[in-house]
């Protein structure tokens, strides 16, 4: 198929790499020419010098960018896809963003005559690397139909879970959770530290309990040898738990857990964490024990 992928970031790099390798016929935008160049070098294909330009003739055309504002300026700004979007085909985008923006794309994307995809993933660049991403979707059966098998490329499981915006607030759900888990995991990594426990041996069996998850399997590791400079970013979760905190209120939710978290993350950013992962709240933690305050 002939597809675009707009956004080469940490996770839209790799994604896009999978889909050429898979024999498609891929031309990309990114905001900075030279990562679409090393892109070219580094899996074929093509770039182009506007949204506009890598969606013209594409069959489906992905996006992975940051925030709201951001796929914004890629769909509807100067130079955005959706003018250039043959009839018939579909936009699937793949940013975090608000179920708002998502519905309000959908509804343009059918009054201009092609399909509208929101289907944010989770994984983290590890996922988008290895092909093993998780993709939460919104839209229609035709338009999931028609992109589940070209995804299936780099994705381990992925689900239409309703209409326009669903896939968002799927992903608000699987943010609001990491949330939770990681907090708990950096208060009782802390207390197993300060009570002279070895923090590999506490999890090589309670991980085999009911307090096992994704995170403790792959974040224990690096939170207690206090490395953070990979996976995903704590100004990144602060997006998305802002994003959530919009998408409750609006609902009539109530988020106390992860309000209290968010304010937490905000002092891992004092300490110099922004670019952190978002297992750093064991650093946060392990600052305050070494300051003797709770």
């Amino acid at each position: 198929m002939k597809l675009s992928f707009i956004g080469l970031g940490v996770m839209g790099y790799p994604m896009a790499g999978h889909l050429q390798r898979a024999g498609h016929d891929v031309t990309v935008f990114n905001r900075s020419p030279a990562r679409a160049s090393d892109w070219v070098k580094d899996y074929g294909g093509a770039s182009a010098p506007t949204p506009a330009a890598a969606a013209a003739h594409a069959d489906i055309v992905f996006s992975c960018v940051g925030r709201d504002a951001d796929l914004s300026q890629v769909t509807l700004g100067e130079g955005g896809a959706f003018a250039a979007m043959r009839s018939g085909a579909l936009f699937v985008d793949h940013t975090t963003a608000s179920a708002t923006i998502a519905r309000e794309l959908s509804t343009m994307a059918e009054k201009a005559g092609f399909d509208f995809l929101d289907a944010p993933v989770s994984g983290g660049q590890a996922g988008a690397v290895n092909g093993k991403l998780t993709i939460m979707c919104g839209g229609s059966e035709k338009a999931y139909a028609k992109a589940e098998p070209v995804m299936a490329v780099y994705a381990k499981q992925m689900r239409l879970l309703g209409p326009s915006g669903s896939g968002q607030l799927t992903k608000m759900v699987n943010q609001i959770c990491i949330a939770g888990v990681v907090q708990g995991l950096a208060e009782g990594f802390s207390l197993a530290r300060a009570s002279g426990l070895d923090i590999e041996a506490v999890v090589d069996v309670i991980a085999k309990g009911a307090a096992q998850s994704w995170q403790m399997e792959n974040r224990h590791k690096t939170m207690a040898a206090g490395h953070y400079e990979h996976g995903f970013a704590v100004e990144w979760m602060r997006k998305d738990l802002g994003i959530c905190f919009e998408e409750a209120r609006r609902a009539g939710v109530s988020l106390p857990m992860a309000a209290l978290v968010d304010q937490f993350y905000a002092e891992v950013e004092s300490l110099g964490g922004k670019r952190w992962d978002t297992s750093s709240l064991f650093a946060r933690q392990e600052f305050i024990r070494s300051r003797g305050t709770s």
